[in-house]
């Protein structure tokens, strides 16, 4: 039995990452398609995640990766630890060797964060280490709108011009809320969005993550320079809303009437392990961000 760190050292070994994903393929089917279509999109997994790896016999057994995510949190910019791509493989579970890298993996985080967040539908194998469950919500607005013929678009990433679009709205973003927002993160994003449809406005300059359900918006998160109010971008839907369900704190909106729900995105839960200023707030971590 053998353990090695690599610490933004991917580049050291070129078949590390063949390696890892052949692991985290195990416990999390579709990642490995996720993270090349955001390597694709100039936001590789390698050169943002910081790996923790336990090998036997050379193949990868356990990993721990650890994220930069730069946040604004109750008005507050910092820099958190996102924790994420945990998986051992199942011949090796029950061994202690998941404890030996969460282990290590705080001892270095604890140096550098005060802060360290993570999204999982099994919150019982993070509570021995000091992380802990916070509550999210959705938030439900009513509104009777059908806009204008000026629609978004999709972007298109096979056009230099939206690929450069992209990064430069993702290098220069408001938050979505001030209360809890990403600023000027790309991996992570790229990953989680970058599969997806993403809806431009040019007037707006604004990139929306959503989808339409029926009469119902759904609106995941906002990339733009400055948060325009809700009806902006109602007024670039036409087709007819009757209610817009929002995945972060509105509050940059200018919407009235808004009720808000207790929510498990995705049936995944955050926590947290550390300092948390908007703690008993009412958010939720934007879909884009979550690790």
């Amino acid at each position: 039995m053998s353990q090695y760190h690599f610490k933004h050292s991917f580049s050291a070994e070129p078949n590390l990452s063949d390696k890892l994903f052949d692991l985290v393929e195990v416990t999390f089917p579709g990642l490995s398609s996720l993270a090349e279509c955001a390597r694709k999109l100039g936001a590789s997994w390698e050169t943002a995640s910081t790996p923790f790896i336990r090998f036997h016999d050379d193949i990868a057994i356990t990993h721990v990766g650890v994220l930069e995510i730069p946040m604004q949190i109750m008005g507050q910019r910092l820099t958190v630890g996102g924790v994420h791509g945990v998986a051992t493989r199942p011949e090796f579970r029950r061994r202690g060797y998941y404890r030996e890298v969460m282990q290590e993996v705080l001892e270095y985080c604890d140096c550098l964060y005060e802060t360290l967040v993570l999204t999982t539908p099994q919150p019982e194998f993070y509570l021995p280490f000091g992380f802990r469950v916070l509550e999210e919500h959705i938030f439900k607005v009513k509104c009777d709108s059908t806009g204008s013929t000026d629609r978004f678009r999709i972007l298109d990433f096979t056009d230099p011009k939206d690929y450069r679009l992209l990064h430069r709205l993702l290098s220069t973003r408001a938050p979505v809320s001030n209360i809890v927002g990403v600023v000027k993160e790309k991996p992570v994003f790229c990953v989680n969005e970058g599969s997806r449809p993403l809806y431009y406005a040019e007037d707006l300059d604004l990139i929306a993550c959503m989808e339409i359900e029926d009469t119902r918006l759904h609106l995941f998160d906002l990339v733009t320079t400055q948060i325009c109010p809700l009806k902006n971008i109602l007024a670039k839907i036409p087709q007819f809303i009757e209610e817009v369900v929002i995945y972060f704190s509105p509050e940059l909106l200018d919407v009235k009437d808004v009720q808000s729900f207790p929510h498990a995105f995705d049936e995944t839960v955050l926590m947290v392990r550390g300092k948390f200023a908007a703690e008993g707030e009412k958010f939720m971590l934007p879909r884009s961000a979550r690790c």
